[in-house]
């Protein structure tokens, strides 16, 4: 009985150590958020005082109105989404295909061609930059979102596809030959069967592929000289250059450019926590 009491009481001391832990780590990410907020509802002045307050004095929530009557949030969003959209189609699509290829098809070399995708993660993305730039520049394609939408039909990326392979080799593969006997075809074996049953993995595959094209800042600014054409990432960065000095301005454009991120995730949490808890366990 002293054992088994001193193993629960170790047990408890160890949770409640583990909790402190989560705890601090969630306030540490949660203190930039929380500054950002805070100061989108202050003025200049108060914003630049020393020592700072932790609570505006005078919650100037007007700032927001404000700050979006100069910075084009519609007008970026709308092209946001003018690229998020296809290319979470383009990644769900490609990725599923090539991740259903890699644990259930046998071709030639398949281990090789697998082993190369995923040694692709380690080359930099300022290797490829130039002689992409170039190529797209070739084909008219400057100025345009095709750059930023294309690549994501051809192939989904190596992280994705690694993903939604290791969740399909655990899925036996008599599930596959039954529906083969009753004349399913790869396709309607991936749609019908497989791909429900991986829906955490996707769910996780969409709300990265969102966070990325997202915040992706690298992209727009290489390819896009329009500012009509500008998405929320670079017109943000642009608003920052032009209104450098009038922070609260910056920092309540900052909190409505997160907040559809924010809500996504809100949405696809229980998928996204449970596609990486079983990305753990699967692979």
């Amino acid at each position: 009985m002293k054992n088994l009491s001193s193993i629960k009481r170790r047990k408890k001391v160890s949770d409640i150590i583990a909790f402190i832990l989560i705890l601090i780590g969630a306030v540490v990410v949660m203190i930039p958020l929380y500054w950002m907020l805070r100061t989108s509802l202050m003025d200049n002045v108060e914003i630049n005082a020393y020592p700072p307050s932790l609570l505006p004095q005078n919650w100037l929530f007007s700032n927001y109105p404000e700050a979006l009557t100069t910075f084009r949030f519609d007008k970026y969003l709308l092209n946001t989404l003018t690229i998020v959209i296809p290319v979470i189609i383009g990644v769900v699509v490609t990725a599923s295909l090539a991740a259903y290829a890699f644990a259930r098809l046998e071709f030639p070399l398949k281990n090789l061609w697998f082993s190369l995708i995923i040694s692709s993660m380690l080359m930099p993305f300022a290797v490829t930059l130039i002689p992409t730039f170039l190529a797209w520049s070739k084909l008219g394609a400057y100025n345009t979102y095709y750059p930023l939408i294309i690549p994501a039909f051809l192939g989904g990326g190596a992280f994705n596809i690694f993903l939604l392979r290791q969740f399909l080799l655990t899925i036996p593969k008599e599930l596959d030959e039954s529906a083969t006997i009753d004349g399913a075809g790869y396709i309607k074996i991936l749609n019908s069967i497989l791909l429900p049953l991986i829906k955490p993995a996707i769910i996780v595959v969409v709300l990265f592929t969102f966070m990325n094209v997202w915040n992706d800042l690298m992209g727009p600014v290489v390819y896009l000289a329009d500012p009509d054409k500008y998405t929320i990432a670079i017109g943000l960065n642009t608003f920052r250059g032009v209104y450098g000095t009038d922070w609260k301005a910056v920092m309540a454009a900052s909190c409505v450019s997160v907040l559809p991120a924010i809500i996504l995730y809100l949405f696809g949490q229980k998928y996204f926590l449970e596609g990486i808890v079983l990305t753990g366990i699967k692979a």
